[in-house]
């Protein structure tokens, strides 16, 4: 064998002169026995559509789809115009009897010609793409993100950011469609049992109050928050130097309130919001002195 042929090894993979490499035999070129007959390129030119095929069991389902699929999303902020945040998105249609499965790549597509930004009419759009895709009758989709707001304490207006857990949620049930907003807010709660039977303090913990809600018009979820805030005994901060500490205490203890309080608080400032159509609140109070938690909750509708 001449030198410099196949009897010297290469020196690497980049640069290497086609008439140097030592030639593959075809089936293993062109990814395996048969792989370049005509018969073969057909096959995959023709590959099964399982999907499309009949289930073992025909029933009709709700929902199907992707969860757990992240995106960036550009959510309007009241104080700075816009906000850069990253959304958990669950997306899914109807899928009649007669179908074994839905495309689930589809999604996917028309996620990925998502812009980003959160509007109305962005939202419907998307939903109406995903319905046309994938030819259903309804489409329903939920982003989840975290909502950042710089937030001063009371005391020293020492101030950090505090994130806040949001959603906007919509869905296309044949040419109807609904649009739901929410907040899940920390917020803390002073006993006012506990305050008045025992002779020195009391127990006080934290609560989530969680606001979901329709609407007309433009809704901030800065609206939301600051509704939430306002019905705890205190709310809570990122950032406490001691006096804001000492200025929280003492505040949360002269507004002790149960967990029944502060749902009926936040249902009361929605039922007189002039843009809530709908709502339903649950508060959770993560208590201090039990293994379990308490919690309140309430739906209601207004008339506009």
């Amino acid at each position: 064998m001449p030198a410099g042929r196949a009897g010297r090894p290469a020196a690497g993979f980049t640069g290497a002169s086609a008439r140097r490499r030592k030639r593959l035999p075809r089936a293993r070129r062109h990814g395996g026995p048969g792989a370049g007959h005509p018969s073969r390129r057909h096959a995959i030119m023709a590959m099964q559509d399982v999907q499309s095929g009949p289930p073992e069991v025909p029933i009709d389902l709700d929902r199907v789809g992707i969860k757990n699929f992240r995106l960036p999303l550009l959510v309007r902020d009241r104080t700075r115009g816009r906000q850069h945040t990253v959304a958990d998105v669950e997306l899914s249609v109807d899928l009649p009897a007669q179908f074994k499965g839905t495309h689930m790549s589809r999604f996917v597509e028309a996620l990925s010609g998502f812009a980003g930004e959160l509007d109305l009419v962005t939202f419907k759009a998307l939903l109406e793409d995903v319905r046309a895709r994938l030819e259903a009758q309804n489409a329903h989709m939920t982003l989840r993100f975290p909502y950042f707001l710089s937030k001063a304490s009371p005391a020293t207006g020492a101030a950090a950011l505090m994130d806040y857990a949001c959603l906007v949620s919509g869905e296309f049930e044949g040419d109807k469609f609904r649009l739901t907003l929410g907040v899940d807010v920390p917020v803390m709660t002073v006993c006012p049992c506990s305050l008045a039977i025992s002779d020195q303090g009391a127990h006080s913990q934290r609560a989530v109050i969680s606001i979901r809600c329709r609407f007309s018009g433009l809704l901030w979820l800065e609206e939301l928050i600051e509704t939430a805030e306002a019905a705890g005994s205190s709310p809570v901060y990122a950032l406490l130097k001691r006096e804001d500490e000492k200025h929280v205490t003492e505040q949360a203890f002269a507004n002790p309130t149960f967990v029944e309080d502060v749902a009926r608080q936040v249902a009361r400032s929605l039922r007189e919001h002039p843009k809530v159509t709908w709502f339903r609140v649950e508060v959770e109070s993560f208590e201090s002195i039990h293994n379990h938690s308490a919690f309140a909750g309430i739906e209601g509708r207004n008339a506009r």
